[in-house]
């Protein structure tokens, strides 16, 4: 279970935690997890340069590992890179100590001062690790979750959770991963398309 729009109440729960960019522009935060991998990474790519799109791409370390031309690819092209740990570990089932260190492995590769909890799940005193061990440090939540991850979701149902539910100044999650592929290629092509009819721009997190 699992809702599109995420609640007021979690985000006054982790108000330092950033959830959605305030401003009154219309730009749309597009974020890919869990990549980079060959099939889905280049796919996404290709269609967020025919819409002259700049993302984010919160990175698996070990997936970086395995295919480094692809996550050279990501940088080359503008996107901006984000932290998932190395090995898409769970918050809430995981020894502090062992989170901080496979997120320090993880930005051995990656250097980036943005950084997305796997699963959106993470413990106040993980927090606390990760930004004492780095101050400058930006944890990304989301204000629109696609449920592309969802294998039991129709495609359509996919592209309305994004296009009934997304505005001004949101973070959309999607997923760089084949479990999301099959209704990730159906709704980001509609969805670019729609969204820059109605005037949006696409930026990255910075």
């Amino acid at each position: 279970m699992y809702l599109v729009k995420t609640p007021f109440l979690l985000k006054k729960l982790y108000p330092k935690l950033i959830w959605h960019i305030d401003n009154d522009s219309r730009y749309i935060y597009l974020t890919f997890d869990d990549g980079p991998i060959p099939i889905v990474t280049p796919f996404v790519l290709n269609i967020l340069k025919q819409y002259d799109a700049k993302a984010t791409f919160f990175c698996i370390g070990d997936n970086v590992g395995k295919h480094p031309d692809i996550f050279a690819q990501i940088v080359n092209e503008g996107h901006a890179i984000g932290n998932h740990t190395f090995n898409h570990l769970k918050g809430w089932k995981t020894e502090d100590k062992t989170y901080l260190d496979n997120f320090l492995k993880a930005d051995d590769l990656l250097h980036t001062n943005l950084f997305r909890p796997p699963y959106g799940r993470i413990k106040r005193a993980q927090i606390k690790l990760l930004q004492q061990a780095k101050p400058e440090l930006k944890i990304i939540m989301w204000s629109i979750l696609s449920g592309d991850f969802d294998i039991g979701l129709r495609p359509e149902d996919c592209l309305d959770n994004v296009l009934e539910n997304t505005g001004n100044g949101d973070i959309v999650v999607f997923h760089d991963s084949l479990k999301a592929f099959d209704r990730l290629k159906y709704v980001l092509s509609w969805a670019m398309e729609r969204w820059s009819k109605e005037g949006y721009v696409f930026k990255s997190l910075e």
